[in-house]
């Protein structure tokens, strides 16, 4: 068994096929607490079939977290996906940085007006601490208890063309 380090450097990476069953198995983890087992399906199809771009965290060679962003079909729009951090690096601030990350990724893509996360009320918290409004609520729309709320990053700031 290895064992994580405190004091190693989060890396965040892109995901490889070969990490599939590492963030399935972080989904389990999280499961019932932030996801219903019903969104495994959907999780699976999205990794083999809409993945744009998806990240993970390691730490000391393990996976202990990862996120993706998507765009809109006219590209106008970037869209955090599927975030999830193992149980226990909650609350250590990767969510955050793997965030972060993800909107200095979004920024570097002209066109790009607006981000947008679909999350539940579980953690829609989390994204309102990082500048995202509620847009909407729909009651149970991910399962029964698991509600959507669509949030979108206030004040986002687009790259200007030819800005570095």
């Amino acid at each position: 068994m290895t064992f994580i380090q405190e004091n190693q450097d989060p890396l965040i990476r892109a995901y490889s096929s070969s990490d599939k069953d590492r963030v399935l198995n972080l989904f389990r983890l999280n499961t019932p607490a932030y996801f219903s087992p019903k969104e495994q399906d959907d999780l699976e199809y999205y990794l083999e079939s809409e993945i744009e771009s998806y990240y993970v965290i390691e730490m000391s060679g393990k996976v202990v977290g990862s996120g993706g962003l998507n765009f809109s079909d006219d590209k106008t729009r970037g869209v955090i996906s599927w975030d999830i951090i193992h149980p226990g690096f909650q609350r250590r601030s990767l969510g955050s940085a793997l965030l972060k990350f993800r909107i200095r990724e979004i920024q570097k893509i002209i066109g790009v007006k607006s981000i947008t996360v679909r999350t539940s009320q579980l953690v829609y918290r989390f994204y309102e601490k990082q500048g995202f409004r509620t847009t909407e609520v729909v009651e149970d729309y991910w399962d029964k208890g698991f509600h959507l709320y669509k949030m979108e990053l206030h004040g986002f700031q687009p790259q200007l063309p030819g800005a570095l």
